[in-house]
């Protein structure tokens, strides 16, 4: 069976991508070139400006695909959790997977900066983090927390500040459970 040139493309971006996701960790946003990405995914420079219209577009899309799949990681969080309390039990646990200095960490944190000196990075990041605020905060409202707009916010920006935090000063995210039980509890949680 021979390979198409659609497929052949795919598998072009496929690569593409994956070789930004690692090198934004490895050499920061703006230490990754269109030579240093194509050489890594194993394809000619021309071929990124080929299937993307810049290397910021590269960079912006493999980023925020990262950050999606983080995001959509919560998902059976949301499923599995019956209380409150147990829903800030797993998300805590999932954040204890991370060290500060992994790659997933390191790309979002690179993602972040990045975003504040590009409009349509930073516009892209907050639907990612929208979409993650909602989905929390309809969760929280389906299970009576009061103000579950508020509460899905300040637990989102508790977890990604633990996320940046950890790269400087590591410590266990359980640390943090108790207080974030405190919210999910005196704001009519279960």
């Amino acid at each position: 069976m021979s390979v198409t040139a659609t497929e052949r493309g795919r598998e072009v971006r496929r690569r593409l991508l994956q070789a930004a996701r690692e090198l934004v960790p490895e050499r920061g946003w703006a230490g990754v070139s269109t030579r240093v990405v194509a050489e890594r995914a194993g394809v000619a420079p021309g071929l990124v400006h080929y299937h993307f219209a810049s290397l910021q577009a590269l960079l912006t899309e493999a980023a925020v695909g990262a950050m999606r799949d983080a995001v959509g990681a919560a998902a059976p969080l949301l499923e599995r959790a019956r209380t409150p309390g147990e829903l800030v039990d797993l998300l805590v646990a999932e954040v204890d997977r991370y060290t500060g200095a992994d790659p997933a960490s390191l790309l979002a944190t690179e993602t972040y900066l990045a975003a504040t000196r590009d409009a349509a990075l930073h516009r892209e990041l907050a639907e990612v983090l929208e979409d993650f605020r909602s989905r929390i905060a309809a969760w929280l409202q389906a299970h009576g927390v009061g103000e579950p707009d508020a509460t899905a916010a300040v637990l989102a920006a508790a977890i990604d500040g633990v996320l940046l935090h950890r790269a400087l000063a590591p410590q266990p995210a359980g640390a943090i459970g108790p207080v974030l039980q405190r919210i999910v509890t005196h704001h009519g949680g279960c």
